[in-house]
């Protein structure tokens, strides 16, 4: 079952939220839903693409967070060391910015649409941003 639809440019995933181990990182990005924004290839991360927020503050501190997400489990990085930032892996991805590796909350997972991360992953590195939109299944 899906709990969210995300969609990039021809791509659609469904998606699931990681509620019993990051319930407050959920919590907050539920509130937001739907969301909308921009992805772009992660240049430091390895085969990533990231959503940026900026100085965007959640609220949240760290839970069921990683530095080695497997591709299609989604992290949001609240802030501190670099800006705050939702990584998409779609491959081997170390996360890190320009200050080093970093750890994200895993609160989402790809659970349908996996075979178009790689896909979604060259789009974005060969042909730049693209719109992100995050909505209730």
């Amino acid at each position: 079952m899906n709990d969210l639809r995300i969609t990039v440019g021809p791509y659609e995933f469904g998606a699931r939220w990681e509620r019993e181990n990051a319930p407050e990182t959920c919590g907050f990005f539920e509130g937001l839903l739907p969301f909308r924004n921009r992805i772009i290839h992660g240049r430091w991360s390895g085969e990533s693409a990231w959503v940026p927020l900026g100085n965007f503050k959640v609220g949240v501190g760290f839970e069921n967070h990683t530095s080695f997400p497997a591709p299609g489990e989604i992290l949001l990085y609240p802030g501190g060391y670099s800006e705050t930032e939702i990584l998409f892996p779609y491959g081997g991805t170390r996360f890190a910015s320009i200050v080093g590796q970093l750890a994200g909350n895993h609160f989402l997972t790809i659970t349908e649409g996996r075979e178009n991360l790689r896909p979604l992953g060259e789009m974005v590195l060969w042909e730049g941003a693209k719109d992100i939109v995050f909505e209730h299944a």
